[in-house]
C-alpha cells in the first residue's frame, strides 16, 4: 500500500525547453571558467583536459582558451560515436564557449592577486558546479569523460576508477612545471571537483530531462 501510494505521489518534472538548454550552456560554461581562471591565477591544476590544458599552458606559450580546446579536439570523435550529433554539438559548443570566456576573464578582472588555498579551493568548486548544470542540460566539457565510458564497457573497469587514475596523472605530472606544494593544493582541488561531482550527478537524482 505505501509503495503504491510513494509511487503515485511521485510527478515527473518538465522536460528542459530550448531556452532553459541555452541559458543552462552558458550559465554552466561561465561558471566553469571562472573556476578555471581561479586555478590559473593559483598557478594549479586540476584533472580532466581542462588540467591537462592549464599544465601545458605553464610549460608553452599558447594560452590556456586555446590549448583546452585542441586537446579536446580528438575526444569529440569519441562523443560523437558513443553520444550521437546532439551530445557532441552540445559539448563542442560548452568546450567552445569555456575556452572564450577564459580569455575573456583575465581581460575583464586584470591582474589579481588570490590566496592560493582559496584560490584552489574555490576554483574546483566551481567548475564541478558548472560541469554539473551541463549535465543537466546533456553537454560536458568533453574530454577524459567519453574515454572512461568507454574503457568501463569495453573493459569492464570501472568509470570512477579510471577517471581518477587518469587525474592523478596529470596532477602529477605538474610536477615538472610547478612546486610540490602546488601539485599537493591541486590534488587537494581535484578531491573537492571530483566529490562534488560524485555527491549530486547520480542516477534517479533529478526527474527532468
Amino acid at each position: 500500500m505505501r509503495s503504491a501510494i510513494a509511487s503515485t505521489s511521485i510527478v515527473a518534472a518538465p522536460p528542459h525547453s530550448g531556452v532553459d538548454d541555452v541559458l543552462g550552456v552558458l550559465t554552466g560554461t561561465l561558471i566553469a571558467s571562472f573556476g578555471l581562471f581561479l586555478l590559473k591565477t593559483s598557478s594549479a591544476v586540476t584533472g580532466g583536459t581542462a588540467g591537462l590544458s592549464l599544465l601545458l599552458s605553464y610549460a608553452s606559450p599558447i594560452s590556456f582558451s586555446v590549448l583546452f580546446f585542441v586537446v579536446n579536439v580528438p575526444f569529440f570523435a569519441l562523443a560523437l560515436w558513443k553520444k550521437g550529433w546532439n551530445f557532441t554539438l552540445r559539448s563542442v559548443i560548452a568546450v567552445a564557449l569555456v575556452s572564450a570566456f577564459s580569455a575573456l576573464h583575465p581581460r575583464m578582472i586584470g591582474d589579481v592577486a588570490i590566496n592560493p588555498v582559496y584560490g584552489v579551493l574555490f576554483g574546483n568548486l566551481l567548475a564541478g558546479v558548472g560541469i554539473l548544470i551541463l549535465f543537466r542540460h546533456k553537454a560536458s566539457l568533453g574530454g577524459f569523460n567519453i574515454l572512461v565510458l568507454l574503457v568501463q564497457e569495453r573493459l569492464g573497469w570501472r568509470a570512477g576508477y579510471v577517471q581518477m587514475g587518469l587525474d592523478v596523472v596529470v596532477v602529477l605530472a605538474a610536477l615538472s612545471v610547478v612546486s610540490t606544494r602546488e601539485v599537493a593544493l591541486s590534488a587537494a582541488g581535484a578531491l573537492v571537483l571530483n566529490f562534488v561531482l560524485a555527491l549530486n550527478h547520480r542516477p534517479g537524482r533529478y526527474s527532468a530531462s
